[in-house]
């Protein structure tokens, strides 16, 4: 039953919990991934604009000035001053490049008048287009920095203005990304080098640019979203949201300047998803307490109907008990019907025909017998003994309810009063004393007064019977009831010698008698109880050998 009650209580709270957990679970990965992309985008977008910008402002200025003007370094001087106000100190230099590599004419703090370019890579790949925007490198000033160009012609010859971008100021664009507690962001460029620093420490590793860049293609809008082994030797695994218990952290990667350079935004998986392990846990820990909370329940609601089913179990075989002893109750009562109708006719013969003797032994000549003296005796014994035996068919009569029955709106307390007149002499024979105390102005129930009597007579007669030896008293008690609502009880003790425990639960079976032979039929008892269930009430018994005896009565009340 406990197992049943678990199972059926467990089924829909799991049920439950787990549909709401894959609900929030692909909620969150979704709004994870658009938050991701969202971020990645807007700030792809800020880089791209940072780098077009300068771009942009290096085109124009060759565009708009002329090799003439760019020529001088004095102009080219007032150009980078007004470049460095206008953009907060982002340019560090600018260079007039002719198409042999040597810089014609410069403008900044490093020593590079005259300097050849001509063996440098970003000058080869920059003069072969007409804008570029270079890798980061150290070249001959040592420092990490790139160069913007734009490339124009003059008089048949290709010349290049150049500007050298301030490293620290586009790095800072990268090192200021956070995400959560773990998230930051770096830029590889095609040879897998780092072109702004990490905030954290970032290993290199191999073939990211090539495997990320493809991903990249792929994916919607070109935001690749997915978890990466970290130098696990496993290879690479890009399927979104695959968790194969190795993988550490989330990628969200998008392309720059035209997918030369891509952005990496990294951030651990616990951290990408502490909502929903915090989601989970609170989960786990409501689905624990409800889990023990059923089962506790489920125990004390199985322990509480398996009493209830062992209380009715034993109601219904007392019931049986019950049924098959009123049956033989039936059965007995209907046989001393029976018998007493078959003893009464012979009986009153008998009682009939003594009283005849006796006339005729008055007669003169049976008058002078020697023995007439012992026949009056024998006809007295004879006459005592069939009103004894009238007195028992009387009682089988009023056991097997042959009795008629009249119903009477009856005063309890001065039904009691009658009874105890009737018994005073018998109890001032018995040196027992009687004493009543009443409940004033008790409602009136309806009930046969005759039967009544019989009962309480029969109550007071055994409790004088019980202390005819050394005497005592009687109590008779009526109030309302509190433990029965709408009953009288009615209490009738006594301070004689009790009743063993083991004639207790016989007390109100027919012929069952503790008296001496010829005193008792031990019918009365067994009448009471049938009265008093008869009006609908009921009678109990408690007793102590030494202390004497209680009968209880509750009578209903009707409304």
């Amino acid at each position: 039953m406990t197992l049943t009650v678990i199972v059926v209580s467990f089924t829909p709270m799991v049920l439950v919990i787990a549909i709401l957990l894959q609900q929030f679970y692909v909620a969150y990965h979704e709004k994870t991934r658009a938050h991701l992309n969202e971020l990645v985008q807007k700030h792809k977008q800020n880089i791209d604009s940072f780098l077009q910008e300068k771009l942009s402002t290096i085109e124009f200025l060759a565009s708009t000035a002329g090799f003439e003007k760019l020529n001088n370094n004095r102009f080219l001087y007032d150009v980078l001053l007004n470049l460095r106000r206008d953009y907060d100190n982002v340019f560090v230099d600018l260079g007039l490049i002719r198409a042999n590599g040597i810089q014609a004419a410069y403008a900044g703090s490093f020593e590079l008048e005259a300097a050849d370019y001509s063996n440098a890579q970003w000058f080869k790949n920059a003069i072969s287009q007409p804008y570029y925007i270079s890798d980061v490198f150290s070249g001959l000033r040592g420092l990490p920095h790139f160069i913007v160009a734009a490339r124009k012609k003059k008089n048949g010859e290709y010349w290049l203005l150049r500007a050298t971008i301030n490293f620290n100021a586009f790095n800072s664009l990268v090192q200021n990304f956070r995400l959560g507690e773990t998230g930051y962001a770096f830029i590889l460029n095609q040879k897998d080098e780092f072109q702004a620093k990490p905030k954290q420490a970032e290993e290199a590793c191999n073939r990211c640019f090539s495997v990320f860049r493809e991903g990249v293609e792929k994916s919607p809008n070109h935001i690749l979203i997915t978890r990466w082994p970290d130098n696990s030797g496993r290879g690479y695994q890009l399927l979104p949201w695959m968790d194969d218990g190795y993988n550490k952290h989330l990628y969200a990667v998008g392309s720059l300047k035209g997918g030369e350079w891509l952005l990496i935004v990294k951030q651990e998986i616990n951290d990408a998803f502490s909502d929903l392990h915090r989601m989970s846990n609170t989960a786990l820990i409501i689905f624990i307490i409800g889990g023990l909370s059923i089962i506790g329940m489920a125990i004390l609601t199985s322990k509480k109907m398996v009493r209830k089913i062992r209380r009715a179990d034993q109601e219904m075989e007392m019931m049986n008990k019950q049924i098959i002893e009123t049956g033989k109750m039936a059965s007995l009562g209907e046989l001393a019907a029976g018998i007493a109708h078959e003893i009464n006719n012979p009986v009153a013969i008998m009682v009939e025909e003594s009283g005849w003797i006796g006339d005729l032994l008055e007669d003169e000549v049976l008058a002078e017998s020697e023995n007439i003296a012992e026949f009056k005796r024998a006809l007295a014994q004879i006459n005592t003994q069939g009103q004894r035996c009238k007195e028992i068919t009387h009682k089988l009569l009023s056991f097997a309810r042959k009795t008629d029955t009249t119903l009477k709106d009856v005063q309890v307390n001065s039904l009691i009063r009658e009874i105890v007149a009737l018994s005073e002499q018998m109890a001032k024979y018995n040196r027992v004393s009687i004493v009543t105390q009443l409940q004033p102005d008790l409602p009136y129930i309806t009930i046969s007064p005759s039967e009544m009597q019989q009962v309480l007579l029969n109550l007071i007669n055994n409790a004088i019977d019980a202390m005819s030896k050394n005497g005592g008293t009687v109590r008779i008690l009526s109030k309302l009831s509190r433990l029965e609502k709408d009953h009288i009880v009615i209490i009738v003790e006594d301070d004689g010698p009790g009743i063993p425990e083991s004639n207790l639960d016989r007390i109100f079976e027919p012929f069952f008698t503790t008296k001496s032979v010829g005193r008792g039929t031990g019918l009365g008892l067994s009448i009471c109880y049938g009265i008093v269930q008869k009006m609908g009430g009921k009678i109990d018994v408690h007793s102590s050998v030494g202390e004497g005896t209680r009968f209880r009565i509750w009578l209903p009340v009707q409304k």
